[in-house]
């Protein structure tokens, strides 16, 4: 059913009057992202820049917010704040798009403190998943101990559309609307793992994952959204 306004996208979530205020993320991605013919202008501007060609003239073909992907083990899906479906016109390749909105949120809990305090079989199953999935299983416990549980369930649930459209790309997209950026630190760990120098306003990438090639990406958002 197509939105009729910002409203809308916080029907779609758990609880409305604590979630969608005026300077938390879901209203400010929403009222962000509602009126915009394609990406908002900060997103297009940061495909541009990052220099990469599959990136260069990117399409919108659908956006769902609040997007949910189950994952294995544990009780609750991955919920995207919002499901981009786009392609890039040069190369004629879809791409999947999983963006995460963030204001003065940081990421969740680390994985150790996750384990930590709920060290249930479930959880430890779908841990054990996003790492496989990632293509981190030769990394130390410690290595993986430290990144926030959030940046791993995010781009898998963007490597699991990217399985489910049989799209050859897939972006895993920090859309930020932090003054102090944040969060940055905890993407910039994440990213390192891979290999990339995590850079704000810039896409970086791709990892090759069994076909898929996953990107990331950390865009900073209008301020003024802030306020609405």
């Amino acid at each position: 059913m197509p939105s009729k306004g910002p409203e809308n996208w916080g029907e779609l979530l758990v609880n409305k009057i604590e979630q969608f205020k005026s300077g938390y993320s879901a209203r400010t991605l929403a009222c962000c992202w509602e009126n915009q013919q394609g990406f908002p202008p900060e997103v297009k501007s940061t495909f541009l820049d990052s220099n990469i060609e599959l990136f260069k003239n990117v399409e919108l073909l659908l956006g769902l917010p609040e997007y949910k992907v189950s994952l294995p083990g544990g009780s609750r899906a991955s919920q995207n704040d919002i499901f981009v479906l786009a392609k890039g016109l040069l190369q004629e390749q879809l791409i999947t798009i999983a963006v995460e909105g963030k204001v003065n949120e940081d990421f969740g809990r680390t994985i150790g403190k996750r384990l930590g305090l709920e060290p249930s079989s479930g959880l430890r199953k779908r841990v054990q998943f996003l790492i496989e999935t990632l293509g981190l299983e030769s990394f130390s416990a410690v290595d993986i101990s430290g990144l926030r549980y959030q940046l791993l369930h995010r781009s898998v649930s963007a490597i699991l559309l990217a399985k489910k459209f049989v799209a050859p790309n897939t972006l895993m997209l920090i859309h930020s609307f932090s003054e102090i950026d944040k969060g940055f630190v905890d993407y910039e760990k994440f990213s390192f793992l891979f290999g990339l120098k995590a850079i704000k306003n810039q896409i970086i990438g791709p990892i090759h994952l069994n076909g898929i090639d996953l990107y990331f990406g950390w865009v900073q958002g209008d301020q003024k959204f802030l306020t609405y």
